[in-house]
């Protein structure tokens, strides 16, 4: 390591781009293997880590090429503190504000909600009732096996049977209602 960063300060004395791309050559692999670490595999949040890790090396170039030997340990330290930085700022966002993907799968409009409503609703009732009550314990009221099972007072493995039986009952139903193909409910 001593001969890249005696190359780093031959090669950058400015703190040009050429430091920048020397830093990535050196250092890079390393402090992505580490910053992944810190980031539990996140490999777009590492990257982003390290970028910015690189880009602050950049900044203080001045620094880090007049010492030999400074530019490794300093690179690992802001990685480190980056990653902190970042985990503190996950935690801190409310659960409600993290995107998932049923945020991203919204429907159009209300008319189609209404529509899907209705042929669901209309399917839902070519059930027999035992089979559909556990759909609407199970799905509609987004109950456990456990809880549906106790409502119902019935026995967790009948609630798992007539789920799997209902599921495949409404499955067809939607499909010869039209409203759904053969991987509606998967």
């Amino acid at each position: 390591m001593i001969a890249n960063e005696q190359q780093e300060n031959r090669e950058c004395p400015d703190g040009g781009q050429a430091f920048a791309r020397v830093i990535y050559q050196t250092h890079g692999t390393a402090l992505l293997q580490f910053a992944q670490g810190l980031t539990l595999g996140d490999v777009h949040g590492a990257e982003d880590i390290v970028q910015e890790a690189v880009l602050r090396a950049w900044r203080h170039a001045d620094r880090l090429t007049s010492t030999p030997g400074l530019t490794r340990p300093w690179l690992f330290t802001v990685v480190r503190r980056l990653a902190i930085d970042a985990h503190r700022t996950r935690r801190a966002r409310p659960a409600d504000l993290i995107p998932t993907a049923l945020d991203r799968e919204v429907v159009s409009d209300s008319s189609e909600r209404t529509l899907t409503s209705q042929v669901l609703t209309r399917a839902l009732a070519e059930l027999d009732r035992p089979h559909r009550e556990v759909l609407v314990h199970r799905y509609c009221l987004d109950r456990s096996i456990e809880e549906t099972a106790a409502e119902l007072n019935l026995p967790q493995g009948t609630v798992k049977s007539r789920s799997s039986h209902a599921l495949r009952a409404l499955r067809h139903a939607l499909t010869s209602l039209g409203a759904a193909g053969p991987a509606a409910l998967r």
